[in-house]
């Protein structure tokens, strides 16, 4: 008996652990509150205990990710939902697999005691962007519906220096500010800005951030454990925000600071609860709304755009 217990432990310790299936995932920009869902199931293992290796990769290029996720250079990247419609229109193979943040971020800044109180107020105007083709095409729909056209203003790209533009009055507005983190970079340097809603003035609610992929090279059950890995970690992130803020800002020194914490205390409730889910009438009728703009020339059915990957199987 003693034998047969001292091979069998052999055994044991001879078997090697099963590997676990790798992905990487490249972020839409630097480690930040809204990739909160990502780094807490890192950090707490769930990942792991879906037979996940995952590698996260912030991008040299934020215009990047998409096209190395259509290039099959990574798994899933983060992207837009209004960037899907257009880079789907022009030719890429990417699917939505999932979604990070369920609400739009995104807003037309301008300063709270400035001179534009409506879209009309714009025209003659500089209007500051950080990110070509996405912005542009939603200012197109914004000043349309405002019976203006693009003629109608000066864009001028301001790298990433939105809310510093704005402040120093290099322009008038900026389009591509996001909510949660350049109006509260706004109220720390004590000057008083303003978000106009997109989707309050013509824009259909979209989806901010979501994981995109390859549908022929991506592996379809790889991507649907990772999205149950990061929907425990978003139950987990609500149930204990101040918890889950001490994890995530715990992994760099670069992220403790007040705004990261203020953006992370504006961002909680705008994470995806399901993040496999997938709404199809948001993507049929963004989809309608761009062709309308004349921002695309076809309307595509929702399976050209979407897809739940937990369906997939």
């Amino acid at each position: 008996m003693t034998r047969i217990i001292a091979f069998a432990t052999c055994l044991l310790l001879a078997t090697p652990a099963i590997a676990q299936d790798k992905l990487t995932l490249v972020l839409d920009w630097f480690v930040n509150p809204n990739h909160g869902p990502i780094i807490v199931a890192q950090e707490r293992g769930y990942f792991a205990d879906e037979n996940l290796e995952v590698e996260v990769i912030a991008p040299a290029d934020p215009s990047a990710p998409p096209k190395m996720a259509a290039a099959g250079q990574a798994d899933l990247a983060i992207s837009y939902q209004p960037q899907l419609h257009l880079q789907i229109a022009q030719g890429l193979p990417l699917r939505r697999v999932g979604t990070l943040v369920a609400s739009p971020l995104n807003c037309l800044l301008v300063l709270e005691d400035g001179p534009i109180d409506t879209v009309a107020d714009l025209k003659g105007g500089k209007i500051g962007f950080s990110v070509a083709g996405v912005e542009e095409a939603l200012l197109t729909a914004l000043l349309r519906d405002a019976g203006l056209t693009m003629t109608d203003i000066e864009l001028i790209n301001v790298n990433w220096s939105l809310s510093p533009a704005l402040m120093s009055g290099q322009v008038d507005a900026v389009i591509g500010a996001y909510r949660n983190f350049e109006l509260n970079q706004m109220e720390i340097e004590e000057v008083a800005g303003r978000c106009m809603f997109l989707e309050e003035m013509g824009v259909p609610s979209y989806d901010e951030l979501i994981y995109v992929a390859n549908p022929d090279t991506v592996d379809m059950d790889a991507v649907a454990r990772f999205l149950r890995a990061t929907e425990k970690a978003t139950q987990y992130i609500i149930n204990h925000p101040q918890t889950s803020w001490e994890i995530f800002s715990g992994t760099s020194v670069d992220l403790q600071d007040r705004l990261n914490e203020m953006a992370w205390a504006d961002t909680l409730a705008r994470f995806a609860l399901r993040p496999a889910a997938l709404d199809h009438g948001r993507y049929r009728v963004f989809e309608a709304f761009f062709h309308d703009a004349g921002l695309i020339d076809t309307i595509r059915p929702v399976s050209e755009l979407a897809v739940d990957p937990s369906a997939e199987k």
